[in-house]
C-alpha cells in the first residue's frame, strides 16, 4: 500500500501544567494543602508566605474586593478520633530481641532526676501522652518492691498488649526468663498480682471476664457489686442476651439489685489500656464558616484556613531590571503566580459550592437533621455550571463550621426515600427520625424494626423494614433484643 498524507480535524482536551495543578489543589484537604504549599515555599524562592498585618491575601489582590470579601471568623477545631495506632509491643513469643527489652541488671527507675538535669521541664512531661508501659513503669518505680520483684513486674508489663491484656500463658513467659536468675513459677504469679493492682484497674487480665472482675473487686462492697461479680464470673452470656428473667431465677435477686448490678457493669472499661495507646488527636480546620446574618444563612471563608501567599518582591524587582537576560528565576516566578492563582481559585470554588449547599439546606440550619432535604452533586453542579466531578472534589475532606457543629461538605448530600404524597425525604432526615423514635421508646418494651417502619409510614414516609435495619446499623443502634432493659 502506498503511504499517503491526510489532514484531520479533531478536538481533545489538553491538561496543561497549570490545569493539572489546579485539579490537584482542589481535591486536597486543608492540611494537605498546607503541606503542599510548604513544599513549594522550600523549592521556589520566588514564593513567600505573607506575615500577618503586612497586606492583603494572595499578594496584590485586595481581599475586600475579591471573592474572599465575605467576613469570616475563626472556628473552633474539631477532634476526630481515631484509634488505630499500631502497638509498640512486639509479641513475647518472638524470642529474638525480646529479652533485650528488659534490663535484668538494673531495676532502677528511668524517671529523670531533677538534680542530674537542672533543665528538666516538668511542663513537657505533663503535656506528653505516656504510653501504657511508661505509665505502669512509673508506678513500679515508686512501689516498695525489691529489685528482683520489680524485674518480674516489668517483664510482665512488656508482655501486655495495647489494651492491657496478658494473652500469653505464664508457663510460656517463664521459659523466657534467664535460667541463671533462678526464678520460680510462683514468682511470676506474684508479679502478675502486683501488675493487676496498678492503675488503670483491670490491666494484667487474661480475659475480659477477669478484667471486669478486677474492676468490680476494686469497688466498695454493695449488693449490686456482689451480684455484678456473680453475673460476670458465671452468667455473662445471659447478660449479653438480655436474659434478665433467667438471671433473676438463678440468683434470686430483686429487680432493683439487678438494675444496680447492670449499671455497674455498663460503667466498666473492657479495654483499660486503650486510653494510653490511642493515636494523638487530629484536628479539623474548617474551610468555611456559616452564620445567620439578617435572617439569611451566609457562608464565608475561614481566614485561618486561607494561606497568605505572595511573590517575593526583591527577586521580582531583580528580574524586571534584567528583563532581557534568561534566568531560572523566570520560570519559578511563573510557577509562583500559577500557584497563587490556583489557590485563590480553589477557595473561590469552595465558597461558591458551600453557599449553594447552604441555600439548598436552609431548613437543616433552622430545624436540624430532621429537616434535611435530598441533595445530589448533579443539582449543585448544574446550578453553578460546574462539572459533577469538580463538585465531588470540592466536597471531599472540606469542612463547614455551623452553629450545629462541624460537618464535611459531603454530609449535606444524600439519597432520597419516596413519600406517599409523591415527594421525597432525605436519608439523613430518616436516620434522625429513627433515632428520635428509639430515644422515646419504652426501654422495657423496645420497638421492633417492623414497628418503626409502620410509625414512619404513618408519617407519610414509605420505608421497608430492611431499610430501617440498614439505617439503624449505620447509627450504631443495637437490635431490639439488645435494647431491652429492666
Amino acid at each position: 500500500m502506498k503511504p499517503t498524507l491526510q489532514l484531520k480535524l479533531s478536538q481533545h482536551l489538553t491538561l496543561t501544567p497549570q490545569l493539572q495543578q489546579s485539579i490537584k489543589l482542589l481535591q486536597l484537604s486543608t492540611l494537605e494543602l498546607n503541606q503542599e504549599i510548604e513544599r513549594f515555599l522550600l523549592e521556589n524562592p520566588m514564593l513567600e508566605r505573607e506575615e500577618s498585618g503586612e497586606g492583603a491575601f494572595f499578594g496584590s489582590q485586595d481581599i475586600a474586593s475579591g471573592p474572599f470579601g465575605a467576613e469570616s471568623e475563626t472556628a473552633s477545631r474539631q477532634t476526630t478520633d481515631e484509634r488505630g495506632n499500631e502497638s509498640e509491643f512486639s509479641a513475647p513469643g518472638d524470642n529474638a530481641g525480646y529479652e533485650e527489652r528488659i534490663d535484668w541488671s538494673d531495676a532502677s527507675s528511668n524517671v529523670p532526676n531533677r538534680s542530674e538535669d537542672e533543665d528538666f521541664d516538668f511542663q513537657e512531661v505533663q503535656a506528653a501522652s505516656a504510653s501504657l508501659r511508661e505509665h505502669l513503669g512509673a508506678q513500679v518505680a515508686l512501689s516498695p518492691l525489691s529489685d528482683r520483684d520489680r524485674m518480674l513486674v516489668r517483664f510482665i508489663i512488656e508482655a501486655l498488649d495495647e489494651d492491657g491484656y496478658l494473652h500469653q500463658e505464664l508457663d510460656e513467659l517463664f521459659e523466657l526468663l534467664p535460667p541463671e536468675l533462678e526464678f520460680e513459677p510462683d514468682d511470676l504469679v506474684i508479679a502478675l498480682r502486683h501488675v493487676q493492682q496498678l492503675d488503670p484497674t483491670g490491666v494484667g487480665a487474661r480475659s475480659p471476664q477477669e478484667c471486669l472482675s478486677l474492676q468490680l473487686r476494686a469497688l466498695p462492697v454493695s449488693p449490686g457489686r456482689n451480684l455484678a461479680l456473680i453475673i460476670i464470673e458465671h452468667h455473662i452470656e445471659w447478660l449479653a442476651d438480655r436474659n434478665f428473667a433467667q438471671i433473676r431465677r438463678t440468683t434470686g435477686c430483686e429487680d432493683e439489685t439487678l438494675r444496680a448490678a447492670q449499671a455497674l457493669i455498663l460503667g466498666l472499661d473492657p479495654h483499660p489500656g486503650s486510653r494510653h495507646s490511642g493515636a494523638p488527636p487530629r484536628y479539623v480546620l474548617p474551610d468555611v464558616n456559616v452564620r445567620k446574618i439578617r435572617g439569611r444563612w451566609i457562608a464565608s471563608l475561614n481566614a485561618e484556613a486561607v494561606p497568605k501567599l505572595r511573590v517575593n518582591q526583591l527577586y521580582s524587582a531583580l528580574l524586571r531590571k534584567n528583563r532581557g537576560q534568561a534566568s531560572a528565576l523566570s520560570g519559578q516566578l511563573q510557577e509562583a503566580r500559577w500557584l497563587i492563582k490556583n489557590v485563590q481559585q480553589r477557595f473561590d470554588t469552595i465558597l461558591r459550592v458551600s453557599q449553594t449547599i447552604v441555600d439548598q439546606q436552609r431548613q437543616f440550619f433552622d430545624h436540624g437533621e430532621v429537616a434535611m432535604r435530598p441533595l445530589t452533586l448533579r443539582e449543585v453542579a448544574d446550578q453553578l455550571e460546574l462539572h459533577e466531578s469538580t463538585v465531588s472534589r470540592v466536597t471531599t475532606q472540606k469542612y463547614m463550621a455551623t452553629p450545629r457543629g462541624v460537618f464535611e461538605l459531603k454530609y449535606f448530600f444524600g439519597s432520597h426515600v419516596s413519600t406517599d404524597t409523591g415527594g421525597a425525604a432525605s436519608s439523613t432526615a430518616i436516620r434522625a427520625l429513627i433515632r428520635q423514635i428509639i430515644d422515646a421508646e419504652d426501654k422495657k418494651k423496645p420497638l421492633s424494626d417492623a414497628k418503626i417502619a409502620d410509625l414512619l409510614n404513618e408519617q407519610g414516609i414509605v420505608v421497608a423494614r430492611r431499610t430501617i435495619v440498614k439505617y439503624r446499623t449505620s447509627l450504631n443502634i443495637p437490635a431490639v433484643s439488645q435494647r431491652k432493659t429492666l
